[in-house]
């Protein structure tokens, strides 16, 4: 039985996740992962899948939140279009094959992938370690190829690329605010494919709760979705009018919290 005390955490992480997608370029899915284990837990729901229906989960909400920080970004006219063009086909063919095999990865590797990847990013935000630009950009196809890197890891931690793409962008000589708007457009593939393809790989896997079809569990997508949808637009407007460093670092001292809590859960089998 959902209460008010399952609800209003979701809520409330629903609407950081969003103001955080359209302010960073991310989709959101390093603090959805958690807050959906959380809910599961909850809700009295374990088992052998409880990591590949959180990741399936944050894919699902990350269709709603991405296209809504993706939207926003393209009315303020600083999306990276030659970007998009380049990388999403490899971002849709990565983030679709790893989602698909996900079901032959098991929890525990899941689960280490998903903590060594919250200490990446805390600590590229916390001692801002942005890549020197390139002196020559990289080729169509090896932007390409780039892309398809970057959708297999994110199905697999189940997070739009942000962390990934907005770094790359800087790389190829594109300014922060470009970065981020590029990186919002080109979660969005991520996140369809992704979903579609936990949603595939779930559809025959036996023992799954109530409320999944799939490895999406539809009451927590139903929860995020709508509050990160709210909050995505609001932290775009953000991120054209304030200097995001210092909020760049809270959010890395944020995933330092988040990977210790999983890694903690992981040692004492919690």
């Amino acid at each position: 039985m959902w209460s008010m005390e399952v609800l209003l955490p979701l809520a409330s992480v629903g609407a950081i996740a969003g103001f955080l997608a359209g302010l960073l370029g991310i989709g959101g899915g390093m603090i959805i992962v958690p807050i959906v284990l959380w809910a599961l837990g909850r809700q009295g729901i374990t088992g052998d899948h409880g990591q590949h229906l959180a990741v399936g989960t944050s894919m699902a909400v990350m269709v709603f939140t991405t296209f809504s920080s993706a939207w926003a970004q393209q009315k303020k006219g600083a999306v990276r279009w030659e970007f998009v063009r380049r990388m999403a086909p490899g971002l849709v063919a990565g983030s679709l094959l790893g989602s698909l095999v996900s079901n032959r990865i098991p929890t525990f590797g899941l689960q280490v992938l998903f903590i060594v990847f919250c200490y990446s990013v805390a600590a590229k935000n916390l001692f801002q370690l942005n890549p020197k630009p390139a002196a020559t950009l990289p080729s169509g196809r090896m932007q390409a190829g780039i892309g398809g890197l970057f959708g297999l890891l994110s199905s697999w931690v189940g997070i739009g690329g942000g962390s990934l793409s907005v770094p790359f962008m800087m790389y190829c000589r594109a300014p922060v605010h470009q970065a981020v708007a590029t990186s919002s457009v080109l979660a969005w593939p991520i996140a369809v494919s992704g979903a579609l393809g936990y949603l595939l790989s779930g559809w025959n896997v036996p023992g799954l709760p109530a409320g999944a079809v799939g490895f999406w569990y539809v009451p927590c997508i139903v929860v995020l979705g709508a509050c990160t949808v709210l909050f995505a637009p609001l932290g775009v407007k953000a991120a054209h009018r304030l200097p995001p460093a210092g909020l760049k670092r809270a959010f890395g001292v944020l995933m330092v919290v988040i990977g210790s809590q999983m890694l903690w859960k992981l040692l004492h089998g919690a």
